[in-house]
């Protein structure tokens, strides 16, 4: 895939962009305007204790310079502040915007909001230019790898992700270009300045990993609809799972108009990080969008293909006799076809590891294909054959192969990675650039969460056979 195209982001401003000399990623100017003024400036409020700063774990943030007790607020928006996509249809350069808008895919939303950044980037004297001019230069996010370490993550399911969105960027490069290139100068988005891929995938990359999904406008049957926006200083909070603060929307008091606030969750020590949390996100989801990996990540997990073959495969490699992966009996391809697994149109796409352990439709097929007592099956509902909290409800016997077939599984989904973990950890030792990093980082993890999947779940059947033995 020819994503080294996509190394650093070229969208020129009539301002110079330049790295500023810091320990922090260079911003788009050198000496970006003070937010914390300007936010205040709008109306807005900023805690006296809150200030930005660079924190050793979570890089640059927003950062408490004294106790903050709870409930306080931390940051308050007025509503115009936001940066969100508002279309006029009348205006020429926003009437080409929504154009643009209609052409992106809605699974890639961030690239909506991206134009409408890109825009305002461009325009000389836009309102937001003191929170765009803040923004990194660049972002180390999968798209701006070298073709190498993308190589590198060694994980085909999010490879397959960074390939879809950069073949998507080069071919949403050629539209943008064929529409700009009939344009008159007062109908230019972008101020009459090219835009390229690595544009919109600075773009992209500065929505993804900043914005919020948040209620705006009541939809036609009156739920409140979800609308992506950026918020200047609030952004600047980094992610915990285990957060100290959280954000609230609420109207101001004989306004209609929406403040959005951070409130401290809980009391803030002196010199902690202001934390949010981003969302219970696998590694995936965090370096495609954010362009980080979290250690231990609860959240992570391994995607699995349910596949005949490869059940056979594991069953045989596991000890287990069972004639049904390719070729289940009519009942069990029922309960297959109930569980999606089987019929037109399965989604075949299971995972283990994450808060599950093992995703339900995969221990529910594999208890029932090891199965034959289809008497025995029709007993129990599926929320009891999915779930792992209930014990052996097949029989013992029945746990033990199903257990031993998805360590299987985990051992033939390791053997996929050409590096073992001590290699990785050999690498990292030598020093390398900040992709390769990453990609080492985000593949370790993904091992772990095979090995602590089989360490589990070979703990769970020594439990069984030993009850087995004790009952015996």
């Amino acid at each position: 895939m020819a994503a080294s195209k996509l190394l650093i982001p070229t969208l020129a401003h009539f301002r110079p962009l330049t790295c500023a000399a810091a320990s922090y990623p260079a911003r788009l100017v050198p000496q970006p305007p003070d937010l914390l003024k300007w936010v205040k400036r709008e109306g807005g409020f900023v805690h006296d204790a809150v200030t930005i700063a660079q924190d050793t774990t979570y890089g640059l943030g927003l950062v408490a310079t004294g106790e903050i007790p709870r409930g306080s607020d931390l940051v308050v928006l007025p509503h115009h502040v936001p940066l969100k996509f508002h279309s006029d249809k009348d205006d020429a350069p926003d009437s080409v915007l929504l154009h643009f808008s209609n052409q992106v895919p809605e699974e890639l939303w961030a690239m909506k909001l991206g134009l409408k950044l890109l825009h305002e980037r461009a325009k000389v004297g836009s309102f937001w230019w003191p929170y765009i001019g803040n923004l990194p230069e660049t972002y180390a996010v999968p798209i701006f790898f070298a073709g190498e370490d993308i190589k590198n993550l060694q994980y085909a399911p999010l490879l397959y992700q960074v390939n879809k969105r950069c073949r998507f960027l080069l071919e949403f490069e050629q539209e943008v270009k064929n529409v700009l290139k009939k344009l008159k100068p007062s109908e230019h988005p972008f101020g009459g300045q090219d835009v390229d891929a690595s544009s919109l995938g600075w773009a992209m990359s500065a929505v993804s990993s900043r914005a919020f999904r948040l209620h705006g406008k009541k939809l036609t049957d009156g739920t409140p609809g979800d609308i992506p926006m950026m918020l200047p200083l609030i952004d600047m909070c980094n992610h915990s799972f285990n957060s100290n603060a959280r954000i609230l929307q609420e109207q101001d008091a004989g306004n209609p108009n929406m403040l959005i606030k951070v409130v401290a969750e809980r009391e803030i020590k002196q010199s902690d990080p202001l934390l949010l949390n981003y969302g219970c996100l696998s590694n995936d989801f965090f370096l495609l969008d954010y362009g980080f990996v979290i250690p231990s990540n609860p959240y992570d997990h391994i995607e699995l293909k349910y596949d005949g073959a490869l059940m056979d495969a594991a069953s045989m490699a596991a000890g287990v006799s069972s004639p049904n992966f390719s070729s289940p009996a009519p009942w069990q391809q029922e309960v297959l076809s109930q569980l999606n697994l089987f019929g037109e149109a399965p989604n075949l796409k299971v995972t283990v590891g994450g808060p599950e352990l093992v995703e339900g439709r995969l221990l529910a097929a594999l208890r029932v294909l090891l199965s034959n007592d289809i008497e025995k099956v029709q007993r129990y509902d599926f929320s009891v054959l999915k779930s792992l909290s209930t014990e052996a409800p097949l029989g013992v016997a029945n746990e033990v192969a199903t257990f031993r077939t998805i360590i299987a599984l985990c051992v033939i989904a390791l053997g996929h990675f050409p590096t073992k973990i001590m290699d990785d950890e050999s690498l990292l030792k030598q020093g390398v650039s900040v992709s390769t990093e990453l990609a080492i980082q985000f593949r370790m993890q993904k091992k772990s969460v095979i090995i602590d999947v089989m360490r589990d779940l070979t703990k769970r059947v020594k439990l069984l056979l030993s009850k087995e033995t004790t009952t015996a």
